[in-house]
Protein backbone atom coordinates (compact mmCIF):
# COMPACT_ATOMS: atom_id res chain seq x y z
CA UNK A 1 0.00 0.00 0.00
CA UNK A 2 1.08 3.29 -0.80
CA UNK A 3 1.39 5.98 1.80
CA UNK A 4 -1.65 8.02 0.76
CA UNK A 5 -5.22 5.89 -0.49
CA UNK A 6 -8.10 6.93 -2.36
CA UNK A 7 -11.40 6.05 0.32
CA UNK A 8 -14.03 6.13 -2.14
CA UNK A 9 -16.79 6.34 0.11
CA UNK A 10 -15.59 9.53 1.15
CA UNK A 11 -13.83 10.97 -2.16
CA UNK A 12 -10.93 12.11 0.21
CA UNK A 13 -7.13 10.90 0.38
CA UNK A 14 -6.05 9.76 3.40
CA UNK A 15 -2.62 8.60 4.79
CA UNK A 16 -2.19 4.92 6.57
CA UNK A 17 -2.65 6.91 9.66
CA UNK A 18 -5.77 8.49 8.35
CA UNK A 19 -7.25 4.98 7.54
CA UNK A 20 -6.27 3.53 11.35
CA UNK A 21 -7.90 6.38 12.69
CA UNK A 22 -11.02 5.87 10.68
CA UNK A 23 -11.03 2.39 11.39
CA UNK A 24 -10.63 3.30 15.25
CA UNK A 25 -13.97 4.91 15.46
CA UNK A 26 -15.14 2.26 13.53
CA UNK A 27 -14.44 -0.48 15.62
CA UNK A 28 -15.15 1.81 18.73
CA UNK A 29 -18.81 2.93 17.84
CA UNK A 30 -19.57 -1.22 16.74
CA UNK A 31 -18.95 -1.88 20.16
CA UNK A 32 -20.97 1.12 21.35
CA UNK A 33 -23.74 0.66 19.06
CA UNK A 34 -23.96 -3.57 20.68
CA UNK A 35 -23.58 -2.04 23.81
CA UNK A 36 -26.25 0.72 24.57
CA UNK A 37 -28.31 0.44 21.15
CA UNK A 38 -27.72 3.19 18.18
CA UNK A 39 -29.93 5.97 19.62
CA UNK A 40 -28.46 6.33 23.05
CA UNK A 41 -24.55 5.75 21.72
CA UNK A 42 -23.35 9.80 21.34
CA UNK A 43 -20.53 11.12 18.99
CA UNK A 44 -19.22 12.26 21.73
CA UNK A 45 -18.90 8.76 23.60
CA UNK A 46 -17.47 7.57 20.41
CA UNK A 47 -14.90 9.38 19.95
CA UNK A 48 -13.72 9.02 23.78
CA UNK A 49 -13.84 5.15 23.12
CA UNK A 50 -11.66 5.54 19.89
CA UNK A 51 -9.48 7.85 21.72
CA UNK A 52 -9.75 10.86 19.17
CA UNK A 53 -10.91 14.13 18.91
CA UNK A 54 -14.46 15.47 18.02
CA UNK A 55 -13.22 16.91 15.19
CA UNK A 56 -11.41 14.38 13.22
CA UNK A 57 -14.84 12.40 13.40
CA UNK A 58 -16.90 15.31 11.25
CA UNK A 59 -13.77 14.66 9.32
CA UNK A 60 -14.84 11.32 8.41
CA UNK A 61 -18.47 11.31 8.88
CA UNK A 62 -21.20 13.94 8.64
CA UNK A 63 -23.13 12.01 10.74
CA UNK A 64 -23.28 9.49 13.26
CA UNK A 65 -25.27 7.82 10.29
CA UNK A 66 -23.05 7.80 7.89
CA UNK A 67 -20.33 5.92 10.50
CA UNK A 68 -23.69 3.58 10.82
CA UNK A 69 -23.92 2.66 7.35
CA UNK A 70 -19.95 2.45 6.52
CA UNK A 71 -20.07 -0.18 9.58
CA UNK A 72 -22.91 -1.81 8.26
CA UNK A 73 -21.38 -2.25 4.69
CA UNK A 74 -18.41 -3.44 5.84
CA UNK A 75 -19.69 -5.95 7.68
CA UNK A 76 -21.96 -7.06 4.79
CA UNK A 77 -18.17 -7.17 2.64
CA UNK A 78 -16.57 -9.08 4.98
CA UNK A 79 -19.63 -11.92 5.05
CA UNK A 80 -20.18 -11.62 1.16
CA UNK A 81 -15.65 -12.46 1.65
CA UNK A 82 -16.65 -15.24 3.76
CA UNK A 83 -19.40 -16.77 1.99
CA UNK A 84 -17.24 -16.12 -1.23
CA UNK A 85 -13.86 -18.14 0.52
CA UNK A 86 -15.93 -20.81 1.31
CA UNK A 87 -17.70 -21.44 -2.19
CA UNK A 88 -16.24 -23.92 -4.73
CA UNK A 89 -16.37 -21.96 -7.98
CA UNK A 90 -16.33 -25.36 -9.90
CA UNK A 91 -19.27 -27.13 -7.52
CA UNK A 92 -22.91 -26.75 -8.72
CA UNK A 93 -25.00 -24.05 -7.66
CA UNK A 94 -26.92 -26.14 -5.23
CA UNK A 95 -23.20 -27.04 -3.48
CA UNK A 96 -22.28 -23.37 -3.09
CA UNK A 97 -25.87 -21.65 -2.07
CA UNK A 98 -25.24 -24.64 0.67
CA UNK A 99 -21.46 -24.19 1.68
CA UNK A 100 -22.89 -19.97 1.81
CA UNK A 101 -25.27 -20.70 3.89
CA UNK A 102 -22.95 -22.66 6.26
CA UNK A 103 -20.17 -19.64 5.89
CA UNK A 104 -22.71 -17.10 6.69
CA UNK A 105 -23.88 -19.33 10.13
CA UNK A 106 -20.28 -19.45 11.03
CA UNK A 107 -19.88 -15.18 10.42
CA UNK A 108 -23.24 -14.78 12.21
CA UNK A 109 -21.85 -16.71 15.60
CA UNK A 110 -18.54 -15.04 15.43
CA UNK A 111 -19.51 -11.58 15.15
CA UNK A 112 -22.91 -12.50 17.63
CA UNK A 113 -22.74 -8.82 18.82
CA UNK A 114 -23.52 -7.01 15.53
CA UNK A 115 -25.90 -8.93 14.24
CA UNK A 116 -27.70 -9.03 17.35
CA UNK A 117 -27.48 -4.74 17.45
CA UNK A 118 -28.86 -5.42 13.45
CA UNK A 119 -32.18 -7.03 15.02
CA UNK A 120 -32.54 -4.64 17.33
CA UNK A 121 -32.15 -1.83 15.28
CA UNK A 122 -34.17 -2.59 12.25
CA UNK A 123 -36.90 -0.09 12.97
CA UNK A 124 -34.47 2.67 13.72
CA UNK A 125 -35.55 5.58 10.81
CA UNK A 126 -32.31 6.72 10.24
CA UNK A 127 -30.54 3.62 9.64
CA UNK A 128 -33.42 1.34 7.98
CA UNK A 129 -32.97 2.12 4.83
CA UNK A 130 -29.08 0.81 5.20
CA UNK A 131 -30.31 -2.96 6.48
CA UNK A 132 -32.99 -2.83 3.87
CA UNK A 133 -30.39 -2.63 1.14
CA UNK A 134 -28.09 -5.18 2.92
CA UNK A 135 -30.65 -7.34 2.68
CA UNK A 136 -31.63 -6.87 -1.30
CA UNK A 137 -27.81 -7.77 -2.02
CA UNK A 138 -28.21 -10.97 0.58
CA UNK A 139 -31.18 -11.81 -1.65
CA UNK A 140 -29.80 -11.06 -5.46
CA UNK A 141 -26.93 -12.67 -4.44
CA UNK A 142 -28.86 -16.25 -3.55
CA UNK A 143 -31.50 -15.46 -6.55
CA UNK A 144 -28.95 -15.68 -9.09
CA UNK A 145 -27.58 -18.98 -7.78
CA UNK A 146 -31.20 -20.48 -7.61
CA UNK A 147 -31.50 -19.81 -11.00
CA UNK A 148 -28.33 -21.15 -12.38
CA UNK A 149 -29.31 -24.02 -10.73
CA UNK A 150 -32.65 -24.40 -12.19
CA UNK A 151 -31.27 -23.65 -15.46
CA UNK A 152 -28.94 -26.94 -15.07
CA UNK A 153 -32.36 -28.61 -13.58
CA UNK A 154 -31.14 -29.08 -9.78
CA UNK A 155 -33.58 -26.71 -8.59
CA UNK A 156 -37.39 -26.80 -8.97
CA UNK A 157 -38.93 -24.42 -11.26
CA UNK A 158 -40.33 -21.93 -8.49
CA UNK A 159 -39.93 -18.71 -8.06
CA UNK A 160 -36.19 -18.12 -7.31
CA UNK A 161 -37.18 -15.04 -5.24
CA UNK A 162 -39.24 -17.33 -3.13
CA UNK A 163 -36.37 -20.22 -2.76
CA UNK A 164 -33.64 -17.50 -2.27
CA UNK A 165 -35.94 -16.07 0.87
CA UNK A 166 -36.05 -19.53 2.15
CA UNK A 167 -32.32 -19.87 2.33
CA UNK A 168 -32.00 -16.71 3.79
CA UNK A 169 -34.58 -17.35 6.36
CA UNK A 170 -33.20 -20.55 7.35
CA UNK A 171 -29.81 -19.21 8.30
CA UNK A 172 -31.18 -15.81 9.99
CA UNK A 173 -33.40 -17.69 12.00
CA UNK A 174 -31.66 -20.45 13.29
CA UNK A 175 -28.74 -17.74 13.85
CA UNK A 176 -30.85 -15.54 15.86
CA UNK A 177 -32.11 -18.68 18.04
CA UNK A 178 -28.07 -19.87 18.87
CA UNK A 179 -27.75 -16.06 19.74
CA UNK A 180 -30.43 -15.94 21.97
CA UNK A 181 -30.04 -19.31 24.22
CA UNK A 182 -32.89 -21.30 21.93
CA UNK A 183 -31.22 -24.07 20.67
CA UNK A 184 -29.81 -27.00 22.58
CA UNK A 185 -27.27 -25.50 25.40
CA UNK A 186 -24.07 -27.95 24.26
CA UNK A 187 -24.79 -26.96 20.68
CA UNK A 188 -21.35 -25.77 18.77
CA UNK A 189 -21.20 -23.44 15.80
CA UNK A 190 -19.86 -26.37 13.61
CA UNK A 191 -22.93 -28.75 14.90
CA UNK A 192 -25.65 -25.40 13.69
CA UNK A 193 -23.62 -24.83 10.72
CA UNK A 194 -23.47 -28.31 9.46
CA UNK A 195 -27.11 -28.74 10.39
CA UNK A 196 -28.12 -25.76 8.09
CA UNK A 197 -26.20 -26.65 5.76
CA UNK A 198 -27.66 -30.00 5.03
CA UNK A 199 -31.20 -28.40 5.57
CA UNK A 200 -30.57 -26.35 2.74
CA UNK A 201 -28.94 -29.04 0.56
CA UNK A 202 -32.58 -30.84 1.26
CA UNK A 203 -34.97 -28.52 1.06
CA UNK A 204 -33.24 -27.37 -2.18
CA UNK A 205 -33.02 -30.90 -3.98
Amino acid sequence: MTADHLDTSEGRQHTEHGLERKQQLLDAAGELFAARGYSATRIADICQAAGVAKGLFYWYYPTKGALFAELVRTMRLRLRRAQGTAMDPTADAVTRIADGAEASVRFMADHAAYFALLDVERSEPEIAHVLAEGAGVYLDDVRRLVEEGQRAGAIADASSGLVAVGVLGAVSSYSNSYRNGRLDADMTVDELAGFVRRWVLNALR
